[in-house]
């Protein structure tokens, strides 16, 4: 928990800090024109990653299986989507990174071995009903 207050003061100052560099090079105008592209084009593969990721859910529980590697995407895509939304350089490019599917791998597999060593460790307890 204290990580996050942390993150909530750092990450804001550190936006402002890249707006005021990257306006002093380019212009504000341009720095708002570019946050407001990245935004829209961020959102949109957000919701077509999101739905590609739900279709291969969906045919993996009707052939009887579980999506596991899809709820990690998914859960992935949602805090991307999450990045996106907010204004900031340093916030979409870490959105990017976790939207665009060759770059989220290795996200998912982190998140996977964090999730299964937080089971073994009881940390989480998962059952079956």
């Amino acid at each position: 928990m204290r990580w996050i207050l942390l993150a909530l003061l750092i990450i804001p100052a550190m936006e402002i800090g890249v707006f005021v560099w990257a306006g002093g090079i380019i212009g504000p105008w341009w720095v708002v024109f570019i946050i407001l592209v990245t935004g829209i084009v961020g959102v949109t593969i957000a919701k077509q990653q999101g739905m590609e990721t739900w279709r291969r859910a969906r045919k993996l529980v009707s052939q009887g299986q579980a999506p596991t590697s899809e709820i990690v995407d998914g859960i992935c895509i949602f805090i991307g989507a999450v990045f996106l939304f907010t204004p900031g350089f340093i916030t979409d490019t870490i959105g990017f990174l976790l939207v665009l599917p060759w770059t989220r791998t290795p996200f998912r597999n982190w998140l996977q071995r964090f999730i299964k060593d937080k089971m073994n460790k009881g940390t989480i307890i998962y059952r079956k009903w």
